[in-house]
Order: structure tokens, then sequence, then C-alpha cells
């Protein structure tokens, strides 16, 4: 395939170090500080997710209103949103963020997926 046919793709970010740069900014300019300033941070998740059931309802023309307002590329967005959101605020949380999801992931992955067998 010829370059120009090659279609613009951005390098993939690492995650942990976008996660740790994103929290940077956040916190360099964020107007509540202490218990308080971390209660907003993972508050905002709530905001996310409410924006996540928007897209679907616009997704699927569910507000007959409004009918189709928004694509499943839409929803996508606003779940990587969830997801960066949920991230930033367990940073906030611990400077181990990393270490803490892989433990919780390695717990998570390794539970079954039904009731235990006799």
């Amino acid at each position: 395939m010829s370059e120009q046919n090659t279609p613009n793709i951005a390098p993939p970010v690492a995650l942990w170090p976008a996660v740790d740069e994103l929290w940077s900014r956040l916190e360099a300019t964020r107007r509540h500080a202490g218990p308080e300033g971390v209660l907003l941070r993972i508050l905002k998740l709530s905001e996310e997710v409410g924006e996540v059931a928007q897209a679907v309802i616009g997704a699927t023309g569910q507000n007959p209103r409004k009918g189709v307002t928004h694509t499943w590329e839409d929803v996508q967005g606003e779940l990587c949103d969830v997801a960066i959101t949920a991230l930033v605020a367990l940073r906030t949380l611990t400077p181990d963020a990393e270490g803490v999801f892989a433990r919780h992931l390695t717990r998570v992955t390794e539970r079954p997926l039904g009731p235990a067998a006799p």
C-alpha cells in the first residue's frame, strides 16, 4: 500500500503516562483541594456515565421528541471518557494507580463466571 493510501492513524498512547499527565494537569488547575477535591473528582464519574446514557438514548432514538441524535461512535467515545475519568480518579486516590488497577484486574479476571462447582 502506498503512503498516500495509508490512513492517518495516531501512534498508540501509553495508558499510565497519559493518566499521570491528565492527573497532573487537573491538579494544577483544580479549585477544590483535600477531601472535597477528591470527592468532586470521583463524582465526575456520575456525570460521565450520564453522558453514556444520553448517547445510547440518542443512538437508539428512544426520545421521540428528539429522535436519533447520536451515533454508536459517540457511545464509544463516552465510554472511553468514563474509563479515563475512573483512572484519573483512581490516580487521585493513590500514586500507585497502575499497581492497584493491575492487582484488581487480576482478581476480577480470576473470578469464576458462574457459581462455584460443588
